[in-house]
């Protein structure tokens, strides 16, 4: 049941997004983050399991780990429009929002994002990554899903093969910093920071979908290796260079707990 309800939401979304407000946009990603939270909230009660087991327990809700994920998030696109930029693929144009417009579209956008990063986080690696986890093992399950997550972005009007494989990838890093955090707060911030550094601070397409309201008359020219086309920087040859530069991040800011050594600990303590 919960998977096929994660089927028809991922594969309805895209095509709503770009067609409108960032404010009206916010409303149909709410409430599809609210049936999904909600179903999870049932399937959990079946199964005698706290909510938080699913990745986004409330106690660390919009606390350290999802911060620092928005750092990372945006290093990691402000870097990956640098190299473009510096191999001459990326333009900043002139900025076209002041005052009060500049101010509602920089939150609205803010605010959307944050709730794009709890959907889709939520959906591809939290209560399904639990559930097949449990039956396959993490890394299978990861695996599926991010691909299954690649697939779903196919469905974007300017998305490719490139950018889908790109998704996959990030899916995987996503999944790295699962394992690794114990929870998807970090993942949220980084998810969401990195879209809204594409979307609003820098003005390009965000998987094939270019928006309304962004801050600039930015533009991407070159080779398609260089810009991504049409997908948007997500397709470009570098997006992989900094997904990895992410992996190595996430490896020595969050490292392996031993299972040896904290095995020994419990069975000394006993």
């Amino acid at each position: 049941m919960w998977i096929g309800a994660m089927i028809l939401l991922a594969t309805i979304l895209p095509s709503l997004r770009g067609r409108t407000s960032p404010w009206v946009l916010l409303l149909g990603e709410s409430v599809s983050f609210g049936a999904a939270f909600g179903m999870a909230m049932v399937m959990g009660n079946l199964e005698r399991r706290p909510i938080g087991a699913f990745g986004l327990p409330l106690e660390g809700a919009f606390g350290k780990l999802f911060w620092l994920g928005c750092l990372v998030g945006l290093g990691e696109v402000s870097l990956l429009i640098g190299l473009i930029a510096t191999f001459g693929g990326y333009s900043f144009g002139h900025v076209l929002l002041s005052g009060s417009s500049l101010v509602n579209m920089a939150f609205a956008w803010g605010v959307f994002f944050v709730v794009v990063g709890l959907l889709e986080e939520f959906l591809f690696r939290g209560y399904t990554q639990f559930t097949l986890a449990d039956g396959l093992g993490f890394w299978p399950a990861a695996i599926a899903l991010s691909c299954s997550f690649g697939l779903v972005h196919l469905r974007n009007p300017g998305e490719g093969w490139v950018g889908a494989v790109s998704v996959v990838a990030i899916g995987l890093v996503f999944c790295f910093a699962l394992k690794r955090t114990g929870n998807l707060w970090f993942c949220v911030g980084m998810h969401a920071a990195f879209d809204y550094g594409e979307t609003f601070l820098y003005s390009v397409p965000d998987s094939g979908v270019m928006f309304d309201g962004h801050l600039s008359s930015a533009s991407l020219h070159g080779p398609a290796w260089l810009t991504g086309g049409s997908v948007g920087p997500e397709g470009t040859v570098f997006s992989f260079l900094t997904m990895g530069l992410v992996a190595l991040v996430i490896h020595f800011l969050f490292p392996a707990k031993p299972r040896a050594v904290a095995q020994s600990a419990v069975a000394e303590s006993q």
